[in-house]
């Protein structure tokens, strides 16, 4: 048989035109979708003032070194949506503040005041948790603790120098 006498098919109905072309096809599709990711969804990870952040850490420091120096201890409960803080050492009168920073979601971080119930044991009550790592920073105008805490907690989360007596529980 002569190669000119076979009948050719137009180019569509052959099948490696197209295997060539799925490659590029799906990187092209693939590139949208990341292109659209990136654009709708926000990581929350990067800080306009991040100078501004960079130099309270100094003022920061300075106050965590006067909690030590003050001895002062606190014990956290977690308990019926509710954060009870059992607080040892000469804190100072009237509330606390408590900051509850997640450490990758921004939107999620919560600030407190938690009100004192009777000496050394304070209460507040924040909106819902997500389970996982959270930061905490518990502090008053001149010192300040920080720790870190997974929820949901199995037990109470103790920080500072001093641990809250037994009997204030």
């Amino acid at each position: 048989m002569n190669a000119k006498n076979t009948p050719s098919n137009p180019w569509y109905r052959e099948p490696w035109p197209w295997i060539l072309m799925a490659g590029p096809a799906v990187v092209v599709v693939a590139g949208l979708f990341t292109a659209w990711l990136a654009v709708s969804s926000d990581d929350g990870l990067v800080v306009d003032d991040y100078y501004k952040q960079g130099m309270a850490i100094n003022q920061t420091l300075g106050r965590s070194d006067a909690a030590v120096r003050l001895r002062i201890g606190a014990e956290f409960q977690f308990v019926d949506g509710k954060v009870r803080v059992l607080l040892a050492g000469p804190a100072g009168k009237g509330a606390l503040m408590l900051s509850l920073v997640h450490p990758t979601l921004a939107g999620m971080d919560q600030t407190l005041k938690l009100n004192m119930m009777q000496p050394g044991v304070y209460e507040g009550r924040p909106g819902p948790l997500r389970a996982g790592r959270w930061h905490l920073v518990l502090e008053q105008s001149d010192w300040r603790l920080a720790g870190d805490l997974t929820l949901p907690a199995a037990e109470a989360l103790m920080l500072g120098v001093n641990k809250p007596e037994e009997g204030k529980r």
